[in-house]
């Protein structure tokens, strides 16, 4: 079993609801192939750096996940037949990216954040 984290940009026009139908969708394919989801953080509607099938906006999710390596080709393939995603990436995540997120998450100081003057 390996840790990922998947970013996915769904097309702006999703309502509230079928965005989260397509969160359900993709958690339940994870679990479905023997993973367990660690952390989901939808992003929401996010400016987009160029423009990708004519649309300026996509609504961004993140979810950190772990699973068995060959699970991710499959989870792949469902991604890239989805209409409804304009672009993921999945990364695979080293006990220091774990880490680092486990902090973040629990809002321990990680050394990364920025000086604050005062």
């Amino acid at each position: 079993m390996q840790n990922y984290e998947l970013m996915v940009i769904f097309t702006p026009v999703l309502s509230e609801e079928e965005f989260k139908t397509a969160q359900k969708k993709y958690v339940d394919f994870i679990t479905a192939g023997g993973g367990s989801l660690v952390h989901s953080n939808p992003w929401g509607l996010k400016s987009l750096a160029y423009p990708i099938q004519k649309k300026t906006t996509g609504i961004y999710w993140v979810m950190e996940y772990v699973a068995p390596s060959d699970m991710n080709e499959k989870l792949k393939i469902q991604l890239l037949r989805d209409e409804q995603v304009l672009r993921h990436i999945v990364i695979k995540l080293d006990k220091y990216a774990v880490e680092y997120n486990t902090k973040k998450r629990s809002g321990v100081s990680t050394g990364t954040e920025k000086a604050v003057e005062g």
